[in-house]
C-alpha cells in the first residue's frame, strides 16, 4: 500500500514539516533522533536542518528513495533505515529524541513497539507524537477507517506509562499536509520524557 501511496511524483504528505512537530521540536535535547515510518522524509529533513543527527525508519523503499532526493535537495545527510516496525531494533538508551508523527500501526505491534520505545530513550529524552483518535472517523479526511491504528490519551497513558507527559491534549485542528491529509482532523498530540 505505501509504495503505490509514495509512487507519484509528488510528495503524499508535501515537503513541510508537521506542524506539531515544527512547533515543539525545540523540546527534543540535540543530540541523536529517530523518526518513525518517517515516509517520504519531510520531518527527518526539516529535524536535520535544525541540528539533530536524524535516523528515519519507513517499511517502503518508494518512500525512502524519495526521502533520500528531499534530503538532498535541501543539502542535510539523514540515515534513512528499511525496516519493519515490527522487528527494527530500536536499540537501548540510545535516543534524545523520538518522533512519531501520523504513524498507524495495529495496537498489538503498537504497544510491543511502545515497550522497546522507553527503553530506548536517553534518560531525559523526548518522545513527540501526533496521531489520530478514533473520533477522525467521522471526518474521513486522512487516518484510513481502522480504529485500532488510532490512539487517544487514555491509550498512550496506558501504553507509555514509563514515560513522564509534559503535554498529551486531544483536540480538532486543520491539518493541510499534501494529498492526504486534508482538512479538519480529530488528532491526539503527546510530548513525553524519560526521567529515570
Amino acid at each position: 500500500m505505501w509504495d503505490e501511496r509514495y509512487s507519484s511524483e509528488e510528495y503524499a504528505y508535501g515537503t513541510s514539516p508537521n506542524e506539531f512537530l515544527e512547533q515543539n521540536f525545540g523540546q527534543i535535547p540535540k543530540g541523536k533522533v529517530l523518526s518513525l515510518a518517517e515516509g517520504e522524509g519531510r520531518n527527518a529533513v526539516f529535524l536535520a536542518k535544525h541540528g539533530y543527527s536524524v535516523t528515519a525508519v519507513d517499511a517502503s523503499t518508494v518512500g525512502l528513495n524519495k526521502a533520500r532526493k528531499l534530503a538532498a535537495a535541501n543539502g542535510v545527510v539523514v540515515e534513512f533505515i528499511h525496516a519493519d516496525l515490527a522487528v527494527y531494533d530500536l536499540g537501548e538508551n540510545q535516543w534524545d529524541g523520538i518522533v512519531s508523527i501520523f504513524c498507524p500501526l495495529p495496537s498489538s505491534l503498537r504497544k510491543q513497539l511502545y515497550k522497546k520505545l522507553q527503553v530506548a530513550l536517553k534518560r531525559n529524552g523526548v518522545f513527540l507524537l501526533e496521531a489520530y483518535t478514533p473520533d477522525q472517523l467521522r471526518y474521513g479526511s486522512g487516518g484510513g477507517k481502522s480504529a485500532d491504528v488510532m490512539q487517544t490519551k487514555n491509550s498512550l497513558s496506558l501504553e507509555l506509562s514509563g514515560l513522564t507527559f509534559s503535554y498529551l491534549v486531544e483536540l480538532e485542528r486543520d491539518v493541510r499536509e499534501g494529498t492526504y491529509h486534508t482538512g479538519v482532523g480529530a488528532v491526539v498530540q503527546a510530548i513525553a520524557s524519560r526521567e529515570e
